[in-house]
């Protein structure tokens, strides 16, 4: 692991575990630690300068969000989805972004959700010119935003539970068929079927979106 570059090299004080959960969800999602890679607690500890407790608290998180695998003796590594678990992920996105759509189409009042949707995507216009890890937060914040104005707190916290395996779907990728999935002018497709208020409408559009991603990602 010679050559760490920046996410790995040393955290401050504050909020240890925190910083090492972001500092490998970052190497990990930017290919730094590759899909496949066995983790080694020694190395790692070093590293990030932080006890072997802090980092193994972290490693358990990032297993749970779906980065990490456990091989013969629990031993960790970078995840490594094939087309088949990409194709599950974003079917099963289909159906919980689907109930968003039609919950938030069945408002009596959606202003308020069409002005934070259409906020959420200037965000994604806005990080164009920035980093892909920029750029992938902003996309994922849209869809979070979705599912978190339904109040709908079960299914805020079902799709929290993909984000790991969603990033580690555009790993598998690369950076171009993942920038693909960004368009701004695709998520606004949704936002639109939304504020019509047809739930039909609305469900049809998100499995599209969702079903020219995975195609995309896999091809």
């Amino acid at each position: 692991m010679a050559g760490a570059t920046a996410p790995l090299l040393g955290l401050q004080k504050k909020s240890l575990r925190e910083q090492a959960l972001a500092a490998l969800r970052a190497a990990i999602t930017s290919g730094e630690l590759e899909p496949g890679r066995h983790l080694v607690e020694t190395e790692l500890s070093e590293m990030l300068q932080i006890s072997r407790g802090t980092l193994r608290e972290a490693l358990r998180q990032l297993e749970q969000e779906g980065l990490l695998s456990a091989g013969p003796r629990g031993r960790l590594s970078v995840r490594h989805l094939d087309a088949k678990e990409i194709r599950d992920i974003y079917s099963v996105r289909a159906a919980l972004e689907s109930l968003a759509a039609r919950t938030l189409c069945e408002l009596p009042d959606r202003q308020h959700v069409i002005s934070s949707l259409k906020t959420a995507i200037e965000a994604m216009a806005a990080a164009e010119k920035s980093s892909m890890q920029d750029r992938v937060e902003s996309d994922l914040e849209f869809h979070r935003t979705m599912c978190r104005l339904t109040g709908n707190e079960t299914l805020l916290h079902s799709w929290e539970a993909l984000e790991g395996s969603i990033r580690m779907s555009i790993m598998f990728a690369g950076q171009e068929k993942g920038v693909r999935n960004m368009s701004v002018d695709r998520h606004y497709d949704i936002v639109a079927a939304i504020e019509t208020g047809d739930a039909t409408l609305a469900r049809n559009t998100i499995r599209e979106h969702m079903d020219t991603a995975a195609a995309n990602l896999v091809a």
